[in-house]
């Protein structure tokens, strides 16, 4: 996986991780943006190493949720609900950083551990 990212993800992984997710256009910008997207299909460009980095980010703490919750919809939906144990901001809104995806990946891991956030 690692050798993947340093080369650079191909652009079909962003297809995948969006619909798996069913993140909206605005989420998706906020991990990489339109232009930059646009740009690496005209010139049928891998992700940069950067934009790798931010969507395995994404792919990770996703399937943390689906795993966590059991259930794909109940994952989608409380990535997406304001979260007092994130200072109620909505988890997906902190996925851009890497600070914001491991504290949203704490927040699940309590819950995993039955500790209510």
């Amino acid at each position: 996986m690692i050798d993947s990212i340093r080369a650079g993800l191909p652009l079909k992984s962003v297809t995948i991780v969006a619909e798996s997710a069913r993140m909206s256009a605005t989420e998706i910008e906020r991990i990489i943006p339109r232009r930059t997207l646009a740009h690496r299909k005209a010139r049928k460009e891998r992700l940069s190493l950067e934009e790798s980095n931010r969507l395995i980010r994404v792919a990770r703490t996703v399937a943390l949720a689906f795993e966590t919750f059991q259930d794909l919809e109940k994952g989608r939906t409380w990535l997406r609900q304001p979260n007092r144990a994130l200072a109620g901001h909505p988890p997906m809104e902190l996925l851009d950083t890497d600070a914001g995806a491991r504290l949203v990946e704490s927040v699940l891991g309590r819950i995993a551990h039955g500790v209510f956030s």
